[in-house]
């Protein structure tokens, strides 16, 4: 039997001091949707097909050494936003990368850095 496998989307799952934080940081800076809050247990947020999860932890040191990427169209835009609220990462402003993606970073509340790219077309 031969049966092809595909791979349809990823999901991050970023660590969350205070879930609920974390949800109204990415509703009100970033423009996505909740749809799931459970303080101290789990959250989940989404804007067109990009989903992310919180899941609760209490080591600021986890959340700190972690991220995730999301791939956007029209980043200029994003950028623009991000920069007139100050959540851009100071080290990770707009910049056209060696591998094809324009991309920049934010860090959220409780020091998860997520970079938005764009493809080059």
């Amino acid at each position: 039997m031969n049966s092809v496998i595909d791979f349809v989307a990823a999901v991050p799952v970023l660590a969350s001091l205070n879930i609920q934080r974390s949800v109204n940081f990415f509703v009100s800076k970033l423009g996505f949707d909740a749809h799931y809050v459970s303080q101290g247990e789990y959250g989940i947020v989404s804007r067109g097909n990009v989903k992310i999860h919180f899941w609760a932890c209490t080591d600021k040191r986890i959340s700190e050494a972690t991220g995730c990427r999301v791939n956007i169209r029209n980043i200029k835009s994003l950028y623009a936003q991000c920069s007139s609220q100050e959540i851009v990462h100071p080290n990770a402003p707009l910049k056209t990368t060696p591998w094809g993606s324009t991309e920049f970073a934010i860090l959220d509340p409780d020091g998860n850095l997520v970079t938005f790219f764009e493809l080059a077309d």
